[in-house]
């Protein structure tokens, strides 16, 4: 089976361990057990509680801990409909795998994580973009959705909030992405690792789970919630959806690790408190990078509305591969280029960093801009 090189994890293995600062980074800033364990209210001598934990297998679809954890984030969904995966992207890929088959036409709003077209592409499915436009605040075009939507669609696929243009598809829209698809019988798959920092309210967009009797849910430990190292996500969608999941799941996954449920429930079961770190963080973040935008007249955005990264436009003649690796050589700091998310003339930054790690980053691009004026 042949399948895309993944542009984006491309870029990063090559690079995020070589550069001195991160600024392509899209976790907010990872929690250490400790930071964890002080957040949810305790201590050194609750760690006492992995000492006696077998190293055996843990239960297969997660223990029932975490699965009333996760059950927990959302409005409508019980511990039946979901399923712990690892991480986020074992959750994309058992969707992808399990639900579209060779001539499906699956519907990927672009841009976004790669799996969600080169995954069904390597089925086989036929595999239709809606590009995202900046003149639409990076949200889909509706008319155009419902053109794309045939009777042999199976499924549309969107990622909200949206890596990499930190855009927010709100609860209204998404009721009306959801009425698109229920006029033509068609699954939505709703990647959300990213929701629960919004830059508004509560921080937490709907999910489509929530909204549409055949939307499923995707989404893991690794960015809101600043627990990478975890390896752990989940699927959230109708039992009939789950059942087919975990068919697929036992050639690759079995279980996820015991000290990784063990800890993801300690995080999910104060959730509250860990997705308020998340948001100070962010929110702060995007105020000192907004500054920044406004004071570089050689960069343009849309100034995103959630996640932890958005685009930036630069007006310089080159492109954004050669932008991102003459940055990287002149002054150690690393951003993604959009040509790996097919947006050229973009780069992407994240800002879920340390403040001072961006601060000190966003000086040097400075001083690297004024350089090539």
């Amino acid at each position: 089976m042949y399948i895309e090189p993944f542009g984006v994890e491309i870029w990063m293995n090559e690079w995020e361990f070589k550069c001195e600062l991160n600024l392509a980074e899209t976790c907010v800033e990872s929690l250490t057990i400790a930071e964890l364990m002080d957040i949810a209210g305790k201590n050194a001598d609750d760690l006492s509680d992995i000492l006696a934990m077998k190293m055996t297998y843990g239960e297969i679809r997660g223990s029932e801990r975490l699965l009333r954890a996760i059950a927990n984030l959302y409005d409508r969904q019980t511990p039946e409909n979901v399923i712990v995966t690892h991480g986020t992207i074992g959750a994309n890929m058992l969707v992808h795998k399990t639900m579209i088959s060779r001539g499906d036409r699956v519907v990927a709003i672009v841009p976004t994580y790669q799996q969600h077209y080169s995954i069904p592409a390597s089925l086989g499915a036929d595999v239709q973009h809606l590009h995202l436009r900046e003149q639409d605040g990076f949200l889909p075009d509706l008319d155009a959705l419902q053109a794309l939507v045939t009777p042999d669609t199976r499924m549309i696929a969107i990622n909200n909030p949206n890596n990499p243009t930190g855009a927010l598809i709100d609860r209204p829209m998404l009721e009306d992405i959801a009425a698109i698809a229920r006029a033509a019988d068609v699954w939505i798959l709703c990647d959300e690792v990213y929701r629960g920092i919004d830059q508004q309210g509560s921080g937490t967009t709907a999910s489509i789970a929530d909204i549409y009797e055949k939307g499923v849910a995707t989404a893991g430990m690794s960015k809101a919630f600043s627990l990478a190292g975890l390896r752990l996500g989940w699927i959230a969608a109708p039992e009939e959806v789950i059942e087919a999941v975990s068919i697929h799941r036992d050639y690759d996954t079995i279980s996820v690790g015991k000290i990784d449920d063990h800890f993801a429930t300690i995080a999910l079961e104060n959730h509250t408190r860990v997705l308020e770190r998340s948001q100070a963080i962010t929110r702060g973040n995007l105020a000192t990078l907004a500054s920044w935008v406004d004071n570089e007249p050689l960069i343009s955005w849309v100034r995103p509305r959630s996640g932890t990264t958005t685009l930036l436009k630069f007006d310089l003649p080159m492109g954004s591969r050669d932008f991102c690796s003459k940055l990287l050589q002149d002054t150690g700091v690393m951003f993604t280029p959009g040509s790996v998310f097919g947006m050229e003339g973009y780069v992407r930054i994240g800002f879920a960093n340390p403040p001072e790690t961006l601060k000190e980053g966003l000086a040097r691009v400075s001083d690297f801009l004024a350089r090539q004026a």
